[in-house]
């Protein structure tokens, strides 16, 4: 039998999902906005509120379908996983008490703490900005300032790095946001380690490393990632094989305590003079890393998803030999003041060693543009980490007045900044 998959999102993230299922069953897609990729991949496009579980059911139910991937943050805290499961569609996504573990920073670390996770940082929370503010002021030492509940990405704050911690206390006094968790600044390089999850089986994947700061240099402000890279053997130069071990240990801890969730695991870890800490968790791949993954992935995702549904052993999955370099195009001004509009140039039928993945885009008569957000993608594919971010460079080409891109992502001389930093945390 012809699965029948609904992919719920419209993002980068799902472009590469949508990619690696196309051909292996009847695809069919929701999102709030039409991916132009995506529609040219699925059998069936409807544009609909992706965080509606009503509407999500009733376009499932429509198609007929047999299994559903749910790809953003923003439907799975929605409760779309728990009302597909009502009808009998199994969903690949954690359902939405399982997604708090992303959607709710405070239920993150309480639970961390709970279950003796390893890789925990300290924190402490708040339901109060104005206490939250004064925490801030008066504890000694750097610290990260986060809001409980989702940002995309954009709501942290550290102190010695971006901010003063005056500046901190007047972030979090003027925001909107009430609750807040203040954790110990950790000093290192980040890196994710992603993993496949259903029925206790945790199936890792490599290791990644994303840059979230808006400009070269890691300068600017957080955004939901500028790009990232893997390497050829699931590792990365600066990463050791005790390191990846270590924070896969911390999946499977996560699992080993919340023993229904399925879906993707993703854990962001700063590796710290002490071990890999945790920066957050998230209930879904991540994107940019998974524009790095998915692609590169030889076992079908297909087989993930039924083996997921039918109580079967996951697969463990293959993963060919190359490295990717992502680079995310943006609109001038992105993420504080973007301008949208500018016509996309770039043609995926021109590419050799790289692929092309839309994210938030204006698909129209006479071309696509941009919003005001992330706007497409190009992962470069090479036998190192260089090599394949030559072939993103190449692929991106002059780029038109509105539109900017971090060069320096993947190159010799910022890889072996993260080299230089992780041998001086270690005391090498």
């Amino acid at each position: 039998m012809t699965e029948r998959v609904l992919l719920v999102g419209g993002g980068g993230r799902e472009h590469a999902i949508a990619d690696e299922l196309a051909g292996d069953c009847e695809l069919y897609a929701a999102a709030g906005n039409r991916n132009p990729g995506i529609a040219e991949l699925a059998d069936g496009f409807r544009e609909l509120d992706t965080e509606d579980p009503d509407a999500v059911v009733d376009y499932a139910l429509d198609v007929d379908a047999t299994l559903a991937v749910v790809g953003p943050e923003g439907p799975l805290a929605a409760g779309v996983v728990d009302a597909l499961d009502d009808e009998d569609v199994y969903a690949f996504g954690p359902k939405q008490a399982d997604a708090r573990i992303e959607t709710d920073k405070t239920f993150q670390r309480e639970f961390m703490a709970e279950h003796d996770v390893p890789g925990q940082a300290a924190f402490e929370t708040f339901e109060d900005s104005d206490a939250a503010a004064d925490y801030v002021e008066s504890v000694e030492g750097d610290v990260a300032v986060k809001p409980a509940g989702l940002t995309g990405g954009k709501g942290v704050r550290v102190t010695g790095d971006q901010l003063s911690k005056a500046e901190a206390a007047d972030y979090v006094r003027s925001s909107e946001h009430d609750e807040w968790v203040v954790e110990e600044r950790l000093v290192g390089e980040e890196v994710t380690v992603q993993a496949f999850v259903a029925n206790r089986d945790v199936r890792p994947t490599p290791v990644a490393h994303d840059h979230g700061r808006a400009l070269e240099g890691d300068e600017g402000a957080n955004t939901g990632g500028m790009g990232s890279y893997t390497g050829p053997d699931w590792t990365l130069p600066f990463v050791t094989d005790d390191e990846y071990e270590a924070c896969v240990d911390t999946l499977e801890a996560v699992v080993d305590a919340l023993p229904k969730y399925r879906g993707v695991l993703y854990g962001q870890f700063m590796l710290t003079d002490d071990g890999p800490k945790v920066v957050e968790f998230n209930a879904r791949f991540g994107d940019p890393e998974a524009l790095n993954t998915l692609p590169t992935m030889e076992t079908p995702l297909i087989d993930v998803l039924t083996a997921a549904r039918d109580d079967d052993p996951l697969p463990d999955p293959e993963f060919a030999d190359v490295a990717t370099v992502c680079k995310y195009v943006v609109p001038d001004g992105y993420p504080t003041n973007p301008e949208g509009g500018t016509r996309v140039t770039i043609d995926a039928a021109d590419l050799d060693d790289a692929e092309l993945f839309y994210a938030s885009v204006d698909a129209r008569e006479d071309g696509i543009y941009t919003t005001t957000s992330r706007s497409y993608a190009v992962v470069g594919f090479g036998s190192s980490i260089p090599d394949a971010e030559a072939e993103a460079s190449a692929a991106l080409g002059d780029l038109p007045e509105g539109l900017r891109v971090r060069r320096d992502i993947g190159t010799d001389a910022l890889l072996q900044e993260r080299i230089d930093h992780m041998d001086d945390v270690r005391g090498e």
